[in-house]
């Protein structure tokens, strides 16, 4: 008798398929092919016992997300050919060639290149072709097809994202971004080893088979293969050696499409189905401006972070699998689309024309086109799986799609408005995500007028995990004390991604209740939380940390630093970990660390910044110089380069060039204090006046800078205005009792005035401070001496 569940008849065939599999496994010494077969059998080897399955699989997108061009394949796919789109300043075509998909490249200059096609991903919506270049690296070419229109088009140009105060422009095709061995992860085929080496910046890349196959969600199948063929005729062995899926909870069954349905940052290798999210990667949230400001996508960010902002998630045991198959498919496609929310809103549901103001049977009428409209991005469709309902107010403050106005594009979103006031009168569903989305832009410019605000809706736990790990993450551009409180309360959120996101804030705290703190979060059960504290703690003094913390502490600092370099040929992964090992002052393997980021990436800004000013600190100034200005020939407005080399040359006595980038510096960043305060220096000798303006401009953009004031009282001193610069400096030694130059400085004005009885008694008072250190009391005895 067949099992329903388990274990069906084998067909002949299928019978000798699945023993020759297991007799080429015991046969076999070599250890990699033992390992290969041993363990993944390949979607074929289920064949035999789950053939509907199999069959539903086959011809899914997911079984298909990866195919071989081949004549079957461009037969059955590619009907547009020698048809010249415009790439940059060159064309591209694409032509049948023996069989063969050519792209040909005709450069601005007048030469040619071919480049074959091997790969084809997608089909959904749009194919993206892959071609083999250099070093082992498989590119995704210029040109897409377009699967409805049957027409090719200039992929980079679709893929520009239209921030909101930020200018993108589309990516050179052969950019780092669309190198398929690191960028599309193993989410286009199924057991994918990169084989990257790092010494030669080379790929060996295999894949067990294309397509998201049987073992991608269920794992190794050899074990199960032999256990069931070994048992009787309709026995279900007790332990079926493979995972489940059925017994997963709704955060596995998240977890396992979140490995790839997630806009994230890998944190750890080895992720397999039923493990936990957030042990191997971090969810990237609305700190991000690849989303708008109320969380509604921008560019293409794979749903899992739109689906932590869904209500519907957050209430009930809904998880991915309940509205999709495991092929990808949805469950409830056609005209019975709305019993998907059938289970909790019913009455909504079988009272769809009162709850919708639509016509029953129109596209309107269907839950998902107001609560999961579909946007393009790319020329890919995409539809919200926030779930939210249709916000034309949104749509007017931050420029976000609305369902209303999809439909009817023909109007404007104040049109829409107007309609929703129309049938919701008395309800103010919106008022919730129009005013987080003005908190997060506002945080997002550095615009913190609403902090209080902020931090009292993360204190009282008002916001969801993704509008919380935003806010968290926004706030480490604050300088305001006022947040720490509330970041170290959050490190005991029950969320690992908010709790994740507030240990790593604490980077920037260097107080004892911190350190104690994110010494016990190194134990966190999450290693999203436990990596996070280790970075933070890699800013500690040493001088914090005790012989019985020092275990645990280097045990969390190596997890750290693995993690960093879970993936090896990700540039920014070696920036990262320059970074820790200028934290923990180990210069020499940060700089290494630095150089192999750009070896891996030439045209990586940063690590370049990074490793030039750990050049100038190690004194090798003609390599911090070249450094800075390879780093200028990408981005000539980098702040960050400009302000660097200007301080190299300053350093180094080059004043003249020094000027020069300063010079620029200021031209290119608004209200750069520590530019105009140096510039004023450089100045001093040769236009006083100019240093003057220079100086003052610096003391009012950093104003809580005593030492900007203190350099601008100096100059007026200098220039005879001496009532404005004893002025600067009576407000300092008011504000900041403990700034001893500002005593000296003053002193020196009293006594040219002939008035040192006054600059006495200045003195003195200052002596009268109990909180002077003994070498700022030793600074002021002198300054009484010296009148």
């Amino acid at each position: 008798m067949r099992s329903k569940l388990f274990f069906p008849l084998l067909i002949v065939l299928g019978l000798l398929t699945v023993i020759i599999i297991i007799i080429i496994f015991r046969k076999s010494t070599n250890t990699q092919l033992r390992k290969n077969i041993a363990v993944y059998s390949g979607s074929e080897s289920c064949k035999p016992c789950h053939e509907e399955f199999y069959e539903l699989w086959a011809d899914s997108y997911h079984g298909l997300a990866m195919q071989p061009v081949n004549p079957d394949f461009i037969n059955k796919n590619i009907k547009m050919y020698n048809q010249p789109v415009r790439v940059g300043t060159d064309t591209f075509m694409v032509s049948l060639e023996n069989d063969s998909l050519i792209f040909t490249e005709l450069l601005h200059s007048g030469a040619i290149n071919k480049y074959p096609a091997v790969h084809a991903m997608g089909g959904k919506y749009i194919y993206y072709f892959l071609t083999p270049l250099s070093r082992g690296r498989l590119q995704v070419l210029p040109l897409a097809y377009d699967c409805d229109k049957e027409i090719w088009y200039n992929n980079p140009e679709s893929g520009v994202r239209h921030f909101e105060n930020l200018e993108d422009a589309p990516l050179d095709w052969k950019n780092h971004l669309y190198t398929f061995n690191t960028t599309c992860y193993s989410c286009h085929v199924s057991q994918l080893e990169t084989n990257y080496d790092l010494a030669s910046n080379t790929y060996h890349t295999t894949w067990r088979e294309p397509g998201i196959n049987c073992e991608t969600c269920h794992g190794p199948s050899y074990e199960h293969i032999e256990v069931c063929v070994r048992a009787e005729e309709g026995n279900i062995p007790a332990d079926l050696k493979i995972i489940q899926t059925s017994d997963f909870t709704p955060e596995q069954h998240n977890a396992s499409c979140g490995s790839c349905h997630a806009k994230a940052n890998v944190i750890a290798e080895g992720f397999e189905p039923g493990a936990r999210f957030y042990d191997y990667f971090d969810l990237i949230s609305l700190e991000n401006p690849d989303f708008y400001a109320d969380g509604r996508d921008l560019g293409e960010n794979y749903t899992m972070t739109t689906w932590e902002m869904n209500k519907c998630v957050q209430n009930s045991d809904m998880h991915c699998v309940t509205c999709h198959t495991s092929s990808g498919r949805y469950r409830f496609a056609g005209a019975n689309a709305n019993d998907a929310c059938m289970p909790c809103h019913s009455e909504r549901v079988a009272n769809v024309n009162a709850h919708s103001f639509h016509a029953e049977d129109s596209e309107g009428s269907k839950c998902i086109a107001c609560h999961m409209p579909k946007t393009t991005f790319a020329k890919m469709d995409r539809s919200d799986h926030s779930f939210r309902p249709p916000m034309p107010g949104a749509t007017i403050a931050f420029g976000s799609p609305n369902a209303c106005n999809i439909c009817h594009d023909d109007m404007t979103a104040e049109w829409a408005e107007s309609e929703i006031m129309k049938t919701h009168p008395n309800k103010r569903y919106q008022e919730e995500t129009l005013t987080n989305g003005v908190l997060i832009r506002k945080a997002r410019e550095g615009d913190w007028s609403e902090l209080e605000e902020i931090l009292n809706g993360l204190q009282i736990n008002s916001f969801d995990d993704i509008y919380s790990t935003s806010f968290i993450r926004l706030l480490e551009n604050s300088d305001s004390p006022s947040k720490w409180p509330v970041m170290i309360s959050l490190t005991f959120h029950e969320s690992p991604l908010v709790r994740g996101a507030a240990a790593h804030s604490l980077y920037f705290n260097s107080t004892q209740e911190a350190f104690n703190r994110l010494s016990e979060l190194v134990s966190d059960e999450y290693r999203l939380v436990r990596l996070n504290a280790a970075f933070a703690l890699s800013s500690y003094s040493r001088e914090f940390l005790s012989q019985e913390d020092m275990p645990v502490i280097s045990a969390a600092m190596d997890e750290y630093e693995n993690s960093l370099v879970a993936r090896p040929d990700d540039w920014s992964a070696h920036y990262n970990l320059g970074n820790y090992y200028s934290n923990i002052n180990d210069l020499d393997k940060a700089v290494k660390a630095y150089n192999t980021s750009i070896k891996i990436y030439p045209e990586a800004i940063m690590p370049m910044v990074n490793a030039g000013f750990i050049y100038s600190i190690m004194g090798e100034y003609r390599k911090a110089e070249e450094l800075f200005t390879r780093a200028l020939s990408y981005a000539p407005d980098h702040e960050a380069a400009l302000l660097n080399l200007a301080l190299l040359y300053g350093e180094t006595g080059k004043n003249e060039l020094a000027k020069q980038y300063f010079s620029r510096l200021l031209g290119v960043s608004d209200n750069n204090a520590v530019a105009a305060y140096n510039l004023a220096i450089l100045e001093s000798d040769s236009d006083m006046s100019q240093s003057l303006e220079l100086s003052k401009k610096a003391m009012e953009w950093e104003p809580d800078n005593v030492k900007y004031a203190y350099t601008h009282s100096f100059y007026l001193f200098q220039s005879g205005k001496t009532g404005s610069a004893k002025k600067i400096l009576e407000d300092i030694i008011s504000e900041k009792p403990l700034f001893t130059d500002a005593y000296f400085l003053l002193s020196n004005i009293l006594k040219a005035n002939n008035q040192v009885d006054e600059a006495k008694a200045l003195i003195r008072k200052a002596l009268e401070n109990k909180k002077l250190t003994e070498e700022q009391r030793q600074a002021l005895i002198n300054i009484k001496q010296s009148l």
